[in-house]
């Protein structure tokens, strides 16, 4: 496939034109050499745009990097220090960027936000969470209820550990609200709604009174942690669907 084909592929679904109020520039954010006649036949999967991604999307034989993050929000930037390193990196290998970010943080099959509601198995699913005006994510009703630790094995994995757990309401939880990454400002939304947990990535100080004195309680899984889904969920689809090879590049910050 060549690159205008992929983008025609990934909007079909993600639909970049529903989110006017994303500050990420979603789409083809650097095109390579032949956009029109170019074929790729593998694709990378990234959280972050980052030097380390596209050297190890270039050692992988990947012609794009789809990820997360990209490299261009909103305001133009000068190509300079960090920034020109990071392009340089791409013109280097030939490689084009694709990033996808509010769109993929609020799709309802392949999302970062309903994938983890259907790793939870939860029923009953609703829109939650405005940003800008935009709806980003999901609540909903788990089939049974759970302690707030063995919701943070179901959501994350056995293995995997949360950045923090705030225990401030229920022992069992029953409801749960989710945005994935740096969302703990919402924590207020969660609340609001009545439900008995909130899953985001990340919290900041200035948000453990209102989680507290909210009697909610909070799963700070991680930013990097919580945004692995989304972009693994759009990988197997396009193996599926389009059949072309692809490799996810786990690079995480521990944030």
């Amino acid at each position: 496939m060549t690159l205008p084909e992929l983008d025609t592929y990934f909007n079909s679904f993600l639909k970049k034109e529903n989110f006017p109020d994303d500050p990420s520039q979603n789409g083809i954010q650097i095109q390579n050499s032949a956009p029109d006649s170019k074929q790729i036949t593998k694709v990378a999967f990234a959280v972050d745009t980052c030097c380390d991604a596209v050297e190890k999307a270039a050692a992988a034989g990947a012609q794009l990097l789809f990820v997360h993050h990209g490299l261009f929000w909103g305001q133009s930037r000068t190509i300079t220090g960090l920034h020109y390193s990071r392009i340089a990196s791409f013109i280097r290998h030939d490689i084009a960027l694709y990033a996808s970010h509010l769109p993929l943080d609020a799709n309802t099959n392949i999302g970062n936000n309903y994938g983890l509601a259907a790793r939870l198995c939860l029923g009953g699913l609703q829109p939650f969470g405005l940003w800008r005006g935009m709806v980003i994510g999901v609540r909903g009703i788990l089939p049974q209820p759970l302690t707030l630790e063995e919701l943070s094995e179901a959501a994350l994995g056995k293995n995997a550990k949360p950045a923090a757990l705030f225990s401030f309401g229920r022992q069992k939880i029953k409801t749960v609200a989710i945005i994935s990454g740096g969302a703990g400002d919402d924590a207020d939304q969660a609340a609001a709604a009545g439900v008995d947990a909130y899953i985001t990535g990340e919290v900041g100080h200035e948000d453990f009174y209102t989680i507290k004195e909210s009697g909610l309680n909070v799963i700070a899984g991680g930013h990097y942690q919580t945004e692995t889904v989304g972009v693994n969920l759009v990988r197997a689809k396009l193996e599926k669907e389009m059949h072309l090879e692809t490799v996810f590049l786990d690079l995480p910050t521990g944030l």
